[in-house]
């Protein structure tokens, strides 16, 4: 577990005094919103089988969901919609839930992990102060805990979404392009949470 603080005792060595980890899920799918979370936890906080949300099993991220809430000094969640997405685009969208992540965590941080190696799309940036880490969901621990808030907050919204759109059940594909999701959008056409840019092949 301790490899895993690498990077946020490289920022408290660098004089930031509260550092977070910042991820988003559901970049790819075909339907629904992109969530981003944000989360600062104190330094070597034990939180057995931490990891990528993405090597983790549903059941598992499940399962550390409200220990990291519980643990964390503070965690925010935060999301754009379909409609955005497709207004803008999808790498500005990503840009903007991770910072209106980060914005909504009280304490704020002064100096935010950012999974990945992007820090601005062409109608968003991040502002907070940043350091981007390639891979940064599997090698830093606050990376990993924004990594599993924003998973598992983006699955519990389209299994709700199921029960509006049943003929699209999206409890079982969460919106990602799978066979069965092309073939029920063949059948029925996009529904309004649809993302229409990322169809446009259909």
């Amino acid at each position: 577990m301790d490899d895993l603080w690498k990077y946020e005792r490289e920022a408290l060595a660098a004089g930031h005094t509260c550092i977070c980890g910042c991820d988003e899920a559901g970049a790819g799918p075909l339907a629904g919103p992109v969530y981003a979370a944000a989360v600062v936890l104190p330094l070597g906080a034990e939180l057995p089988g931490l990891n990528d949300s993405k090597k983790l099993t549903e059941k598992k991220r499940e399962a550390l969901f409200p220990i990291i809430q519980e643990k964390a000094l503070s965690w925010a969640v935060a999301w754009v919609d379909a409609k955005e997405i497709d207004e803008t685009d999808i790498l500005s969208a990503r840009m903007k839930a991770m910072q209106l992540a980060m914005d909504r965590l009280d304490p704020r941080a002064d100096f935010a992990l950012i999974d990945g190696n992007r820090d601005h799309g062409k109608h968003f940036a991040i502002t907070t102060p940043h350091r981007c880490v390639v891979k940064g969901d599997s090698l830093s621990a606050s990376i990993a805990a924004a990594s599993i808030l924003a998973k598992v907050s983006r699955d519990r919204w389209m299994v709700k979404a199921a029960q509006e759109y049943p003929e699209y059940q999206f409890q079982k594909h969460k919106g990602y392009g799978t066979k069965l999701h092309y073939a029920l959008l063949r059948q029925y056409g996009p529904s309004p949470i649809h993302r229409r840019s990322f169809l446009k092949h259909l």
